[in-house]
């Protein structure tokens, strides 16, 4: 049976929504399909106007729309209306490792998929080494979405950026142009001082702050913003470039 918080066994639910000629919605749409998926029969009330919408907020002492009551008892907005059902809902200064999990999945199953295009098969060493390439294309994409956002966060922690402003807004440009070397395996005379470099600097960086300096810090790795903290998974990100800088460049010698 769906979690309830309310403990009630009535499953009709009302649902305030904005449903304007345009705009509808989101989260009331959103809503609407949460207490559908639980079981409950909606009485579904749209607010066709601005007016009507402000008259609901007023007459309920809210600020926002949708509004969601069960059992005569006023559930909030959508995000509420989801901690109701026990479903996680971030917060303010909540950390999370969804990013890192996504952008490390999908790297792997690229490399797989290269993996199986080109040779015909998912049992090969060059799976490894297409996964950590991937994963610093994919990371170093993230970062140059929002480079300011992301060399803001940078300051915080990296030695050598917070001593050189500039090295923050090379880093996300540095960590792309280097997987993507190494995805193609060109230019490993580039590629492999570049990754060895930055990756060396961000795990000394890492360590320093989080089991030296015992800093709580986000981590830039996914990007300006990131919800992810700094610690295991942002000094492993630096590990596996090393890893891969020391592979390249032995196949070089």
């Amino acid at each position: 049976m769906p979690f309830d918080r309310t403990g009630s066994t009535d499953k009709t639910a009302k649902l305030y929504r904005m449903v304007m000629p345009g705009h509808t919605c989101p989260y009331g749409i959103k809503s609407k399909w949460l207490l559908e998926r639980h079981g409950y029969e909606v009485e579904d009330h749209p607010l066709t106007t601005r007016e009507e919408t402000d008259a609901f907020k007023t007459e309920h002492g809210v600020d926002t729309t949708p509004q969601t009551f069960i059992a005569d008892e006023r559930i909030g907005g959508h995000d509420a209306l989801r901690e109701h059902f026990g479903q996680r809902v971030l917060k303010e200064g909540d950390t999370t490792y969804t990013p890192v999990i996504a952008i490390f999945g999908v790297s792997a199953l690229i490399a797989l998929a290269v993996a199986w295009l080109t040779m015909g098969t998912l049992l090969t060493p060059m799976v490894i080494e297409w996964f950590i390439a991937t994963a610093m294309v994919l990371l170093g994409l993230q970062k140059l979405r929002d480079v300011e956002g992301f060399s803001t966060m940078f300051l915080n922690y990296d030695l050598l950026a917070s001593r050189w402003v500039p090295y923050s807004y090379i880093y996300p440009f540095a960590e792309t142009g280097a997987g993507l070397l190494m995805l193609a395996g060109a230019l490993s005379i580039v590629s492999v001082p570049v990754a060895l470099t930055i990756g060396t600097i961000g795990a000394v960086s890492v360590f320093k702050a989080v089991y030296i300096d015992k800093r709580e810090l986000k981590c830039a790795c996914v990007g300006g913003g990131s919800n992810v903290p700094l610690g295991f998974v942002s000094l492993t990100e630096n590990l596996m470039m090393i890893a891969m800088a020391i592979w390249m460049g032995a196949r070089l010698i």
